[in-house]
């Protein structure tokens, strides 16, 4: 069965990971792309919004990914779900924790296949880890997370907007690194989020989790080389650090052995295993924590940032 699929959004990781990843696997075939600013550089028709794409291909596609800025997500979900297609969200799936179990009880209802395709969990390091911590309790957790926000989101204002997630744009990858591979849940305690003047959304961010010595800090002012690390330690005194976002696994101070960096190619591979079977594969988890630091965190202005 080939999956028909066209991609809603047509941005930089849109062009430069979904289209690659559909492109090098053979059970798919891109068909077509939503793009409002059109996309002279793709190599199937463009549409400028969904309900123009559907009218064009009657029965001529089975899947969408959708990867929009986080507020129009859901709308264009729950389009997609009343047209009978499979949905693969773009992380974070949507604006909201209500947003996506809303989206979750439209697609059970429907018969539909639903996947949040938080990427940051098809990383190399994180199946290994997570057998590694496999009935082991926790001992203590350090999520340093730093990148330079002028890099990796070049004039994209709607990460400032209050539905943008500012500096939770990157730092939901760790935590659904951690919700994939912890052998407990976490559970926000305290947290502090930095605004910059003029803006809506943190630049930086600190959590303290429940337990001892569970921390996380999350920074978008980071000029130097990026740091994507987790590091965490178990009862049982063994020491595992996850670092380049997941692409290195280090135990007990030694480097592990892991397969290539292809984390779209992974998600890709799962996706095909979904819609067939027209399954719902969500974790809310990393959502919830973003809620419950929202509900709790310490804002402070700090200044403008460019």
């Amino acid at each position: 069965m080939t999956i028909r699929i066209a991609i809603i959004g047509y941005g930089k990781i849109a062009r430069t990971e979904h289209a690659p990843a559909i492109a090098a696997h053979p059970g798919f075939e891109l068909v077509g792309v939503v793009s409002p600013s059109g996309a002279a550089d793709a190599d199937v028709p463009v549409y400028p919004n969904l309900t123009a794409l559907l009218a064009a291909m009657p029965g001529g596609l089975d899947a969408v990914a959708i990867c929009t800025p986080p507020r129009l997500r859901r709308a264009l979900a729950a389009q997609a779900v009343d047209a009978g297609l499979a949905v693969l969200l773009e992380k974070p799936p949507a604006a909201t924790l209500g947003e996506l179990e809303a989206l979750v009880a439209m697609a059970r209802a429907a018969g539909t296949c639903l996947f949040a395709a938080w990427h940051s969990q098809y990383a190399p390091a994180v199946a290994p880890a997570a057998a590694l911590l496999k009935g082991e309790r926790l001992a203590s957790l350090a999520i340093d997370w730093r990148e330079d926000v002028t890099k990796w989101h070049p004039g994209q204002e709607w990460i400032w907007e209050p539905d943008g997630f500012g500096v939770f744009d990157t730092g939901v990858n760790a935590l659904s690194i951690v919700t994939a591979i912890l052998p407990e849940r976490l559970e926000v305690e305290a947290a502090t989020l930095a605004i910059p003047e003029g803006r809506q959304a943190p630049i930086a961010a600190s959590l303290r989790f429940a337990g001892p010595d569970r921390s996380a800090a999350f920074d978008w002012r980071e000029r130097g080389e990026e740091a994507w690390v987790i590091r965490l330690t178990t009862a049982s005194g063994r020491a595992i650090a996850i670092e380049g976002g997941g692409a290195r696994l280090v135990v007990d101070g030694a480097e592990q052995p892991l397969g290539p960096f292809a984390e779209y190619r992974a998600i890709y591979a799962r996706f095909a295993e979904l819609v067939p079977a027209r399954a719902l594969a969500v974790d809310s988890e990393p959502m919830r924590l973003l809620a419950d630091t929202a509900l709790i965190a310490r804002r402070v202005a700090v200044p403008a940032h460019g």
